[in-house]
């Protein structure tokens, strides 16, 4: 007993307690809110998350050490809260970070090679019109695609993006990715996008004929144009209200796509034009890949849920917003919001 008592107050004092199911230890990385992370070609992990107006940044070299949280910026009103928070992106010229304000503004930062923050620049065309604060962003090489939910005239909203082809330094005029022809897409719901080479996809969830289904969008030259946007899975879920819950979308090495998703109070996932399979129930999905087979994680009943490789399932713990980064072919990074504060766990699978 008294040995227990001694490992515990160890494991107190350095903010790692033990997995609720999983025996791994989760460590606590900072206070703050909807991290988002990305790892680079030297398996180095970046993470970004909102405290209060500031967007901060930590990275580890092996997931389970960190450094300490430094400043990106201060943003009055920065959005840090259910699902509406910084994302980060890697692009050949380094780290892109985008962040929206309640003032309805986004606004994008790169890191220079010393180390410092550029200047944050606005992305939005139309003042306050971003107001939703929902946004996604990916990269890929000189690529960089952002997309957000943009507020119509005199309702409604629509899906805009904007791309880069310098790795974030230099940005496009605003283009339409989808407009709904119902007048608006799903109000209150993340969109997600990947790029990959020239290929941007972008998901989001639709609204049409009163059903809110998820939708993706795909483009073959960089961000430039859109082909329109086809339904994802077979059923539909019609509902008067928003469930505020968007997805999870990833791209494997062979290039097929990967979906996950909710559907009244069921996780499905789905490659486009394939028949949605059900994962269990949950909601605040997302998806990694690994060894190009897709990793699904989610919340259920305030616990976050992992999908094995084999199929069966491991409760990681308590939490919300999980988001998944493949380290190597057999350890994944698991990081997540709990109680206004930054958790993680590196899982061997």
């Amino acid at each position: 007993m008294k040995t227990l008592t001694i490992l515990l107050a160890f494991m107190l004092i350095h903010n790692c307690l033990p997995a609720q199911a999983s025996g791994e230890p989760i460590i606590t990385i900072a206070k703050g809110q909807v991290p988002s992370v990305v790892k680079d070609r030297a398996n180095l992990i970046h993470i970004v998350y909102g405290a209060g107006d500031s967007i901060m940044y930590v990275s580890s070299k092996d997931g389970k050490t960190f450094t300490s949280p430094s400043l990106v910026s201060v943003l009055p009103g920065l959005f840090s809260f259910a699902m509406r928070g910084p994302q980060v992106a890697l692009s050949s010229r380094g780290l892109v970070i985008t962040a929206c304000t309640k003032e309805g503004n986004i606004y994008a930062f790169n890191k220079l090679a010393k180390g410092q923050w550029t200047k944050p620049v606005i992305l939005n065309e139309v003042p306050a019109s971003a107001k939703e604060g929902l946004m996604a962003l990916g990269a890929d090489g000189n690529n960089v695609f952002a997309t957000w939910l943009s507020v119509n005239e005199p309702k409604g909203q629509k899906l805009l993006g904007i791309r880069s082809a310098d790795g974030g330094k230099t940005w496009s005029k605003n283009l339409l990715v989808y407009a709904s022809p119902d007048k608006s897409v799903c109000e209150c719901c993340k969109p997600s996008t990947i790029v990959k080479s020239n290929k941007v996809f972008v998901m989001f969830r639709n609204w049409l004929n009163g059903n809110r289904d998820l939708y993706i969008a795909t483009s073959t030259n960089g961000g430039k144009t859109f082909q329109g946007a086809s339904k994802l899975g077979q059923g539909s879920w019609k509902l008067s209200g928003c469930p505020m819950d968007g997805g999870g979308l990833a791209v494997s090495q062979s290039g097929l796509v990967h979906t996950v998703w909710r559907r009244e109070s069921i996780i499905y996932t789905a490659t486009p034009g394939g028949a949605e399979q059900s994962l269990g129930e949950g909601r605040n999905c997302t998806l990694e890949i690994m060894n190009d087979t897709p990793i699904y994680a989610w919340t259920q009943n305030g616990d976050i849920i992992l999908t094995l490789p084999g199929g069966s399932k491991k409760n990681i713990g308590k939490g919300s917003l999980p988001q998944l980064k493949a380290i190597n072919g057999n350890q994944l990074f698991c990081v997540w919001e709990k109680d206004k504060q930054i958790q993680s766990v590196l899982l061997s699978l």
